[in-house]
């Protein structure tokens, strides 16, 4: 469904984030964007955190500015050569989200932006079965990504974007209902599950 937009989008690094920072105008720019996760958690120094999927660092570079003890994990070796350069003071790691390099029980925070929509639904029970493990007793994950707008103002513009430069994961995506699908693991006092609707 895509279009040649969503491959040079991944070829320059500049035209991604172009898009990136139009696209998160509508909720008052791309640092707010990247950050609105993160918004009501405790984090400290030396709070363990997972950028999941970091690509290129775009999130990496505000979780640092929290915590001296993150960890940036992406399939790209060219996405983590930018991250790299982009924040070196995070640890980086070079694997597939389904199958975390990390012991049980790592991290006080797994954090992923925009990175699920992209994962077919085998690949999503996967890695959410991994974050349960990596994560601490009363670890958090903190995700946001795509879904469907409950403000109608919203849906052309989410509709275009979707239909230039992503795949059908993604409109598979809007269509899960996320935060059921993360109750059958994080269902329980340790994790409890709460969503919010930025639309």
């Amino acid at each position: 469904m895509a279009t040649i937009l969503r491959k040079w989008s991944y070829q320059y690094q500049w035209l991604y984030d172009a898009i990136a920072q139009f696209s998160a105008l509508t909720v008052g720019g791309e640092a707010r964007f990247r950050q609105l996760a993160l918004k009501g958690l405790s984090i400290d120094k030396h709070t363990q955190i997972l950028d999941l999927c970091c690509r290129a660092g775009q999130t990496t570079q505000f979780l640092v500015k929290y915590s001296d003890r993150v960890t940036g994990l992406d399939a790209s070796p060219v996405a983590l050569a930018r991250a790299k350069k982009r924040v070196p003071q995070a640890q980086y790691a070079e694997e597939l989200a389904e199958e975390l390099p990390f012991s049980d029980n790592r991290f006080d925070l797994v954090q992923t932006s925009v990175a699920l929509h992209e994962m077919k639904p085998e690949q999503l029970t996967q890695i959410l079965q991994q974050v349960y493990r990596v994560l601490k007793p009363e670890g958090t994950f903190a995700c946001i990504d795509l879904h469907q707008p409950h403000n109608p103002i919203f849906i052309p513009g989410i509709t275009l974007f979707m239909a230039l430069f992503e795949t059908e994961t993604a409109w598979q995506f809007v269509k899960t209902n996320l935060p059921e699908k993360l109750s059958a693991y994080f269902s329980c006092d340790s994790f409890p599950v709460k969503s919010q609707d930025f639309s």
